[in-house]
């Protein structure tokens, strides 16, 4: 009986694959025959998986994408938040590709996003997994707005009792948050600062610092 192929995990093999040779010698060094020769299959193997080297680079960048997604869903998960705002910032700092384990994984992304500004099909690609990510800020920046907003009102003013009205300003703050806007505004934050640390112009602890006040500011 002819073996099965299990054509789905070999995709994502392939893909690794190509992960690993962009990461050391960029997209202008990643070629079919390298990619078979790391992936441990046949040049006809890949061939059948992928029409063209386009074709492959393009399921290779939905494949980061979605296990930035999953990673991000599975923080949240693992560590639920006393509040939206915290989950926001937790999805953040798994977008922004800040920690070491994941700097080959940043490296290889913004090799990606720079091809993208010349190829429509990674660029289309690109925006797909865009997508998500940013309808997840913009839910939990909605939910954290709409609590900040309802824990204003409940307190009536502050909640202090010395009827400074400190509570209602930032309601009055929160209620003038537009999700959306806040949401693009975030993620590329976290896209500009991944690539400020790898060139070196800023350090993960620098980028945090960065990323954090920003959160901070969104109630301030």
């Amino acid at each position: 009986m002819p073996k099965q192929v299990d054509h789905v995990s070999r995709r994502r093999l392939i893909a690794e694959a190509v992960c690993h040779l962009a990461d050391e010698h960029g997209l202008e060094g990643v070629t079919l025959r390298d990619v078979a020769a790391r992936a441990q299959v046949s040049m006809g193997a890949v061939q059948r998986c992928f029409r063209t080297k386009e074709e492959m680079l393009v399921f290779t960048l939905g494949h980061i994408g979605e296990r930035i997604g999953e990673r991000v869903r599975a923080r949240l998960v693992r560590s639920p938040a006393q509040s939206a705002g915290t989950a926001l910032g937790h999805a953040a700092t798994e977008i922004s590709l800040l920690r070491e384990e994941h700097r080959a994984e940043a490296r290889v992304w913004l090799a990606f996003v720079a091809q993208a500004a010349v190829n429509e099909a990674l660029a289309t690609t690109l925006r797909a997994s865009y997508a998500p990510l940013q309808e997840t800020f913009t839910r939990l920046i909605a939910e954290a707005a709409d609590a900040e907003a309802g824990s204003g009102s409940d307190a009536g003013a502050d909640g202090d009792g010395d009827g400074d009205g400190d509570g209602d300003a930032g309601a009055d703050r929160a209620a003038l948050v537009d999700p959306r806007r806040e949401a693009r505004t975030l993620l590329a934050l976290v896209d500009g600062l991944t690539t400020h640390v790898l060139i070196g112009h800023l350090t993960p602890p620098e980028a945090q610092d960065v990323l954090h006040a920003h959160l901070a500011r969104l109630w301030a």
